[in-house]
């Protein structure tokens, strides 16, 4: 599906509110960003994976990867702008040639620096360096774990990955990640594995803990639990399967106004591969680019303007605000 058709295909919520009204019929005013407190890197499409959940449609056979003139430049941001937080993703980010170099150059600025990992490509032998320099530079690994059953991780990222993301979490957990006092912090995520949203964090997490411990011996900081937004593959999936009309009737009855006050959006500016920026990675994956007089490139990133921009919204936003509402860093509404 490309993705003028996933726009259109977004366009078609019968009998709900067009997510852009709904926010002006509560706030009286357009979604707006308040801050830059997150550089979202997306750092390329490649990937080990070919998840069936997948909003970005990464996998083995993408090519899209970010250079070292764009890290270049997101360094040059991070050293004029107090961003506090650096979010790494992609794809896999391991696979990105230049990943290292970057992370060499980004934690003496003493920023958060987080990657997002699938941990199963920490497993091939070229890889398996970044669980040294990870460790050695203090780096936040979140990891994605779909379920804590190997049945459902397996039905959404391929036959046999549970047993190689439970090992690595072993194996980090021996290198002191997830451990309290050793600094380094191991965050899982949670997605669920089908056609409905994410249950309470709180009480998933406490599952997790007792499964993860109890069958594994494996320990975390957090769990952050994830709606399945509907763009990409995952969207794919719910025209598939029938249920794109039932999903997105859930999204928009479940809206929650305090969420919206809470989307990630508003404090995050997402870098795609190539520098353009995106209010965040989901819109970067349909092609929504910022609202007009905003700066269009890290090249010319702006604090000011981007920290007062209008966001760019879809219907797929209902997706960041249903229920206890949806972010990178897990719920956003207690």
């Amino acid at each position: 599906m490309t993705v003028s058709e996933q726009l259109g295909l977004l366009e078609n919520i019968n009998g709900h509110t067009p997510f852009y009204e709904k926010v002006l019929d509560g706030r009286q005013v357009p979604l707006r960003a308040f801050a830059v407190d997150i550089l979202q890197m997306n750092v390329g499409k490649v990937c080990n994976l070919s998840c069936k959940h997948c909003h970005v449609g990464a996998g083995p056979a993408r090519t899209e990867s970010m250079d070292r003139t764009v890290m270049e430049q997101c360094l040059e941001v991070l050293a004029a702008c107090d961003i506090p937080t650096v979010d790494i993703t992609g794809g896999a980010p391991e696979l990105n040639p230049h990943l290292e170099w970057f992370i060499g150059k980004a934690a003496p600025l003493g920023r958060r620096l987080i990657v997002r990992s699938n941990l199963v490509v920490l497993h091939d032998a070229p890889y398996a360096r970044y669980i040294d320099i990870f460790a050695a530079h203090g780096v936040e690994i979140v990891a994605s774990l779909p379920d804590y059953t190997g049945a459902r991780t397996d039905r959404q990222r391929g036959n046999g990955t549970f047993a190689k993301i439970v090992a690595m979490l072993q194996t980090l957990n021996g290198r002191g990640y997830g451990r309290e006092g050793t600094g380094l912090t191991l965050n899982l995520v949670h997605n669920p594995v089908g056609a409905y949203l994410p249950g309470s964090e709180k009480a998933l997490e406490h599952e997790y803990r007792a499964r993860l411990g109890g069958d594994h011996g494996i320990a975390f900081n957090s769990l952050f639990c994830l709606t399945n937004i509907p763009v990409g593959r995952y969207l794919e999936y719910l025209v598939r399967s029938g249920n794109y009309e039932a999903y997105i009737g859930e999204l928009c009855s479940r809206y929650n106004p305090a969420a919206v006050e809470c989307a990630m959006c508003r404090n995050t500016v997402s870098v795609a591969w190539d520098g353009t920026l995106y209010d965040c990675d989901f819109n970067q994956m349909l092609g929504l680019r910022m609202s007009r007089g905003t700066p269009d490139h890290i090249s010319r990133f702006d604090s000011a303007k981007l920290s007062s921009r209008v966001i760019a919204v879809n219907n797929h936003c209902y997706g960041c605000v249903a229920g206890s509402g949806s972010s990178c860093r897990g719920c956003t509404v207690n």
